[in-house]
């Protein structure tokens, strides 16, 4: 692990955006910019932009490439169990991938009870909503409590800052958003990516607590899209932490974004509210951050993270010519 020197003098280099202008159009997402390529491909840029509550909020060093190769590395740890779109990774923030038609529904696979937004699971359920998600939940259950099985709560994909829409599997179907025998096959899919993603995280000190899965067909056929298992898509906890807050209370040591959220919300942020006003975010919060994504990094995978140079647009451009010859 770095020391946290090294984050902080990072914060002024930190990379918002990458032009390459010579490679067509540009579509730029919270924490993502797009190039489209020839051949149904796209150049996938990782920036070090965070969003919390559906805005951006900052910048934390060294954030996309630690998003961008740990999808990469989970991409290989899951092939065997449902083809995915990245193509190569010419660049430490940068993949290339097949082009996708995404389906309009994320899955969250939860194997906990917890959260802080109020469509949390744990928030639904503390207020007494009934059914949440549509899910038959055993009474009594405490926050960060493990859930008897793993869960998946559907919901629609936020657009303009808004929260995602909360959907039942049933709904799911009704509503002609996923053909049923195709959502049958994303529910067994995404429980099959979880279970394998506790698997490994377990092996390595870690807890998955819950994650984000998106799927698009390419070709007809079902692909893992987006990016997964990663401390922006996926809540993650040390099983040392979680283990020692179950006997003596409190919160486990959060590894993911749910630390940013934490902090904006003891200030008194919240979805409801513009968080983007806070687009400098304070150093000591930025070094947490940045050392929490990269020890995530560094425990799942077994390797140490060597922060590359941020790439220039001309470099990253010609490794992409070279690549596609």
């Amino acid at each position: 692990m770095q020391s946290p020197e090294t984050y902080a003098r990072a914060i002024p280099g930190a990379l918002a955006e990458l032009e390459l202008p010579e490679l067509g159009p540009v579509v730029r997402g919270k924490v993502r910019d797009a190039w489209v390529l020839p051949g149904g491909r796209r150049l996938l840029v990782t920036t070090d932009r965070v969003s919390a509550f559906d805005r951006v909020v900052g910048l934390i060093p060294f954030k996309g490439q630690v998003l961008n190769q740990l999808a990469a590395w989970w991409f290989r740890q899951c092939a065997d169990i449902v083809p995915n779109h990245a193509i190569a990774v010419p660049d430490p923030n940068a993949m290339i991938g097949r082009d996708a038609e995404p389906l309009p529904v994320e899955v969250i696979v939860r194997g906990y009870i917890t959260g802080v937004t109020s469509t949390a699971l744990w928030t639904l359920y503390n207020d007494g909503v009934s059914r949440p998600y549509g899910l038959d939940l055993p009474p009594n259950l405490e926050k960060n409590d493990p859930l008897p099985k793993p869960v998946i709560t559907p919901t629609t994909k936020a657009t303009g800052g808004a929260h995602d829409e909360r959907l039942t599997s049933d709904e799911v179907v009704e509503r002609g958003l996923v053909a049923p025998e195709l959502w049958r096959r994303v529910e067994r899919v995404a429980l099959e990516l979880f279970a394998r993603g506790q698997r490994l995280a377990r092996k390595r000190g870690v807890l998955l607590v819950d994650t984000k899965y998106e799927f698009g067909l390419i070709d007809g056929e079902l692909h893992l899209i987006d990016e997964v298992h990663t401390p922006d898509s996926s809540r993650y906890w040390l099983a040392e932490s979680y283990a020692y807050t179950r006997e003596h209370g409190g919160e486990p040591e959060h590894f993911d974004k749910e630390l940013l959220r934490l902090w904006l919300a003891e200030r008194g942020f919240t979805g409801d509210q513009p968080a983007r006003q806070l687009a400098a975010l304070p150093e000591d919060i930025v070094v947490r951050l940045a050392m929490h994504y990269v020890a995530v990094y560094e425990k799942l995978t077994g390797e140490r993270f060597v922060p590359a140079a941020q790439p220039a647009g001309p470099r990253v451009a010609q490794a992409i010519r070279q690549h596609l010859g």
